[in-house]
């Protein structure tokens, strides 16, 4: 600015301030006189005046809804500052380079676009969430991940201390620290982001790559809703090929409810889950515990496979050679739970007898248990496993015969069915001749939405009596509840047999509800009134 006008521009300054002293006086005086015709006030007042309204109106539009949200750093007083800002330093002449908020450059890591508009979010929780993993006003930092990985994350310390009480002892507690870093070794970084995303925001966002990571940091800072939300997700996609994982996962954690499910699973379809990649990766307790389970729905072969991979799978942790001699010192006294002599004669002599997994001696023993009179004492548990009872839902009140049905020629008998918890439907009972005992080829099928879960072709007889004949899967298939699947059959025989009649829309059984309906894929006339497939074959 000139010199010059130096001395004008101090005048102007001096008037305003003399006259904002007198402002409460001249009030006082205002009220005494008699109304008179408006005196025009000096240009301060109209200044102060335009400004107050201004800023009130910038207040009003900040919470009416429907409005944008401040930028990540902007406060509600910043909203208050007129619209014209001084020059930049540097800058020359009466010219002065103008801003308007929001423009400023956001250098944290939240990713959020910066809000437009001049006004916050409407809620506290999105207020909160554009302080995620932001380095505004930041007051810890955690270094999480393990040496030479670790990944830097910015936090405020009131908002992780009222989400969690670790943390609030951690920050505020009688042996809280002045460290404005913290190490976390001991958590994945896309773990640690996903319990702070929740604190700021209640937000959950789980992926199957790091739902497990995550319930070891909900736990460990003792987020309880955290890690309800985690072990549900779990109980989703929970099914054979991660059961036996989940299971030794759910023990780690002591979460009762998702070992109770897990071992529904295992118990069901064992000898999927005793073969799947995830059994080679259970902690040993763990394997124990599969090893003594009474109810495992499975051959005794297949255990034995399944105790061979895992002891090959614990020699390549520990970096020795599998071995018969390595594989068998990581097995120790765990081979000894596996019921050989369950395993049929058969089996046995395919498969144990040609391993090195057992010594000649102990296959010599067993050799003479399935065969002489004398049978020599084994090591092994001798009784089989009890496994699961498989139960039947009846959905007809009758059955009878006519001279001209049921008949079969190809055609397609179907029935939708939905449970209301999740249940392993093992195979279709089936009615058979209602004349002489007769045999029938049969292919069953069951799926979901048109994809088929579980398809097999295989032969029963019957004996001519109304009873039902169990047609079995190849391994029971998990049925989810509140979801309809569907059941077909298609027989083969030249034989009338019986049919269902009196059918019934909802069946309880063994503390399941099932519903039924049509099918669109029958075309043998089987519905839910009557018909075949009267009975699902299931274990829960």
């Amino acid at each position: 600015m000139p010199t010059a006008d130096r001395p004008l521009r101090d005048g102007r300054v001096m008037r305003c301030l003399t006259a904002l002293r007198l402002l409460p006086e001249a009030l006082k005086k205002s009220r005494r006189l008699p109304v008179q015709l408006p005196v025009p006030l000096p240009v301060c007042y109209d200044i102060l005046i335009r400004s107050l309204t201004s800023s009130k109106k910038r207040k009003m539009e900040l919470y009416a809804p429907g409005t944008g949200s401040l930028s990540a750093g902007t406060t509600v007083a910043d909203t208050d500052k007129p619209k014209e800002a001084l020059g930049s330093p540097g800058s020359s002449g009466g010219g002065s380079a103008a801003t308007t908020p929001g423009t400023e450059q956001n250098g944290s890591n939240n990713n959020e676009e910066p809000p437009r508009g001049g006004c916050s979010p409407p809620t506290l929780r999105e207020r909160n969430a554009l302080m995620f993993n932001n380095e505004l006003m930041a007051d810890v930092h955690f270094l999480v991940g393990p040496p030479g990985g670790a990944q830097r994350v910015p936090a405020h310390k009131y908002v992780l201390a009222v989400g969690s009480s670790v943390f609030c002892a951690m920050f505020y507690g009688d042996l809280a620290g002045e460290e404005s870093e913290i190490h976390i070794p001991d958590v994945e970084p896309p773990a640690f982001l996903i319990l702070l995303k929740y604190l700021y925001s209640d937000e959950v966002s789980l992926e199957a790559d790091t739902v497990l990571s995550t319930l070891y940091a909900a736990k460990k800072y003792l987020v309880a809703a955290l890690a309800r939300a985690c072990v549900a997700f779990l109980e989703t996609s929970l099914e054979a090929r991660n059961a036996c994982v989940l299971l030794s996962q759910s023990r780690l954690f002591e979460e009762a409810e998702l070992t109770q499910r897990c071992w529904e699973v295992i118990d069901a379809q064992a000898e999927l889950a005793l073969r799947s990649d995830g059994f080679g990766e259970i902690d040993r307790p763990t394997l124990e515990l599969i090893l003594r389970r009474e109810t495992l729905n499975a051959k005794e072969a297949v255990v034995f496979e399944a105790a061979a991979s895992w002891a090959a799978a614990e020699c390549r942790r520990r970096g020795l050679s599998p071995s018969a001699l390595n594989r068998r010192s990581v097995l120790g006294d765990a081979l000894f739970l596996v019921r050989v002599p369950a395993m049929s004669l058969e089996d046995f002599a395919n498969g144990a007898a040609q391993g090195d997994l057992l010594t000649l001696e102990e296959t010599r023993a067993v050799f003479l248990w399935f065969t002489a009179a004398n049978k020599p004492p084994l090591d092994f548990p001798l009784a089989p496993r009890a496994g699961l009872a498989p139960q039947r839902c009846h959905r007809f009140q009758s059955s009878a015969y006519r001279s001209n049905q049921w008949r079969y020629r190809g055609r397609c008998d179907s029935i939708q069915f939905a449970a209301d918890r999740r249940v392993f439907v093992a195979g279709l009972g089936l009615y058979g001749s209602s004349g002489a005992a007769a045999e029938y080829g049969v292919r069953i099928e069951l799926k979901r939405q048109g994809v088929a879960l579980a398809t097999r072709r295989t032969r029963f007889l019957s004996d001519g009596s109304s009873a039902t004949f169990a047609v079995w899967f190849q391994h029971p298939v998990q049925v989810e509840a509140d979801a309809f699947y569907t059941a077909s059959a298609v027989l083969d025989g030249a034989e009338l047999s019986y049919f269902g009649q009196e059918g019934l829309t909802e069946v309880q059984c063994g503390g399941v509800t099932f519903q039924f309906q049509c099918s669109s894929d029958s075309t043998n006339g089987t519905g839910v009134q009557g018909g075949q497939i009267p009975e699902l074959v299931f274990y829960a």
